[in-house]
């Protein structure tokens, strides 16, 4: 008796410590990913729906693939309230986590990415802005851990003047016309204000800056300035609660919506259903589709929701901020497998990622394979090159949801690059960087 009860506790040493062993070798094959996400404060609306967004991507990859090869995706979030230092702070939190420590890191902020820049490098954690941030860091020379592909806010900018060109049928039409841009107050509301100032300077349009203070809820001295301006069309780099009140105001002085064209920050249905059907026609630039009918979206419906569209669209499913985070994740998750097939299918660091990320090529079969065809251009990056080119296409409102309202619109690559070429030699040069050459 005493002698098969210690058999027994032996067995069941034996069995807890394989279980043990088991687990510790399943949290050792987990690629760790921290998520600095704003679900509080004034900025949340915007924020829920793009970290919902962006988890359920993660979900969807270890649910219906195991993984990315086989490596599950972990992340822990981190509330950053959309404030800068609360960013930092997360970041220093979170870049040691996992088995080779944070591999990828996105500040969704411009002035935490700002902030972060400078660690990147050191700790050798690669930054995904997407569509945001320093658009100088398109520049992977001086740049090599700054990433901000499919596009940036520069290309943006000089994309809305394109636009606005062809509306009004010609670029050479552009002259005396008047611009308004409303603006953030703010690094990332004041990105698009030097090209802005290199394209009026170009075709000769007038230009009108007018800053709103954070948070955006006062504006009606801004628009009583459009008022008097009586702008030919209004841009607006807005974010959160800025951009219903600024819809709300347009509506109010009888601005027509069609002329009005906001940031892809300030294009989601958080930004329009409250001003009603006084919305109708507003406008925003764009780098994905809009909706939920790609086979991507089908996937995470089945898999994740169990085809239960209630609880989907309580989780902004589909919505335009949703949406980014999907693509977002999806970005990572592509140039994770991407430096796994440099470095071997297993958890990689930072500095692995970054290899990655800098050969990602995704090509419009690779977006057919992902059920995303017709959802996102394919892009290419480079050594040299961390934006891929940038085309935007503007989204319309209707009352009830976005549908996209123009072709790709290529950027003035022209004017752009040589911007950002300047731009990142000046910090080069100021923070003592050697740019590297790039082959």
């Amino acid at each position: 008796m005493h002698f098969k009860k210690l058999a027994l506790t032996g067995l069941s040493a034996v069995v807890g410590l394989s279980g043990l062993v088991a687990t510790e070798v399943m949290a050792q094959n987990e690629q760790f990913i921290p998520v600095l996400s704003y679900r509080t404060g004034p900025y949340a609306p915007s924020g829920i729906p793009n970290a919902n967004g962006l988890t359920d991507y993660f979900k969807l990859v270890n649910k219906r693939d195991g993984g990315i090869n086989g490596v599950k995706i972990t992340w822990e979030e981190c509330e950053t309230q959309y404030n800068t230092a609360k960013g930092v702070e997360c970041y220093e939190k979170l870049k040691n986590k996992g088995p080779t420590g944070a591999s990828i890191v996105n500040p969704y902020s411009t002035g935490i990415t700002y902030q972060l820049i400078p660690k990147s490098a050191v700790d050798e954690i690669p930054i995904l802005s997407m569509g945001y941030g320093r658009t100088a860091a398109a520049d992977g020379r001086v740049f090599p851990y700054v990433f901000n592909f499919p596009t940036t806010y520069w290309s943006q900018a000089s994309a809305f003047v394109k636009y606005v060109g062809q509306q009004e049928g010609g670029m050479d039409k552009l002259k005396g016309k008047k611009i308004a841009l409303i603006y953030h107050n703010s690094a990332y509301g004041k990105e698009p204000i030097a090209t802005l100032k290199a394209l009026q300077a170009k075709f000769g349009f007038k230009l009108e800056l007018l800053a709103v203070d954070h948070p955006g809820q006062e504006q009606k001295a801004t628009w009583l300035q459009v008022r008097r301006y009586r702008p030919d069309w209004v841009f607006m780099w807005g974010w959160g609660v800025m951009n219903q009140v600024a819809v709300k105001e347009a509506a109010a002085i009888r601005f027509p919506m069609e002329k009005f064209i906001g940031v892809w920050w300030s294009g989601s249905e958080n930004d329009v259903i409250p001003a009603g059907d006084k919305a109708i026609g507003y406008k925003s630039g764009t780098f994905h589709g809009t909706g939920a009918e790609t086979p991507m979206h089908a996937d995470i419906l089945k898999h994740l929701y169990g085809g239960d569209h209630k609880a989907a669209w309580q989780n902004s499913f589909g919505q335009v901020l949703y949406n980014r985070g999907l693509v977002n994740a999806m970005y990572m998750v592509e140039a994770i497998r991407t430096a796994q097939g440099i470095h071997g299918k297993k958890p990689l660091t930072g500095k692995q990622v970054r290899d990655g990320l800098e050969q990602l090529d995704i090509t419009a079969a690779r977006l057919k394979e992902l059920g995303m065809e017709g959802f996102l251009r394919p892009l290419k990056i480079s050594c040299a090159d961390h934006e891929s080119g940038g085309p935007v296409i503007i989204q319309q409102w209707d009352g009830k949801r976005w549908n996209l309202a123009s072709d790709w619109i290529e950027p003035m690559t022209d004017v752009i690059r040589p911007m950002v070429e300047k731009a990142a030699a000046a910090y080069a040069k100021e923070n003592k960087i050697t740019p590297r050459t790039c082959s």
